[in-house]
């Protein structure tokens, strides 16, 4: 298979491209964290709450899960002592998630290992290119969160 001759639909099908491109990009990163004895999902919760709290369905959006899935993965956090738990004073139905000091300690080896990651991976790319890229896909991420879902 060439870059010229495509062999089939999903050589030139955007979601199978950003989809293969996640999963290649992510492949030795993916293998960083479970050393750390983490799993994906609970990567992701930690890398983005660092920053701090957040509501369980904001968390949801953002790591790309299920609210009922994640508030699982959540749980076991909070057994592992990676995460903790609070009900909103003002919406009781309201849970925020945020990190512990185990959990912080964790992530920022983590975080560190992500950026130098990432800068492998756009080694090739020029920073202008890379500026691009992501801006691109954010505007993707923004345009298509507009679509209704049906």
């Amino acid at each position: 298979m060439t870059e010229e001759q495509p062999s089939g639909f999903v050589d030139n099908y955007l979601l199978y491209l950003l989809a293969r491109a996640s999963q290649q990009a992510s492949r030795q990163f993916h293998q960083q964290v479970k050393r750390q004895g983490l799993k994906i999902p609970e990567w992701r919760v930690l890398a983005a709450i660092a920053d701090g709290p957040m509501i369980i369905g904001d968390l949801a959006k953002i790591t790309l899960y299920q609210q009922p899935t994640l508030t699982k993965v959540v749980d076991r956090m909070v057994a592992d002592g990676l995460v903790c738990k609070s009900r909103d004073q003002g919406v009781r139905r309201i849970v925020r998630v945020r990190i512990t000091d185990t959990g912080e300690a964790i992530c920022e080896r983590l975080r560190a290992a992500a950026l130098e990651h990432e800068k492998q991976v756009l080694k090739q790319y020029t920073k202008k290119e890379s500026v691009h890229l992501k801006a691109l896909l954010k505007q993707l991420i923004a345009r298509t969160d507009q679509i209704e879902d049906r």
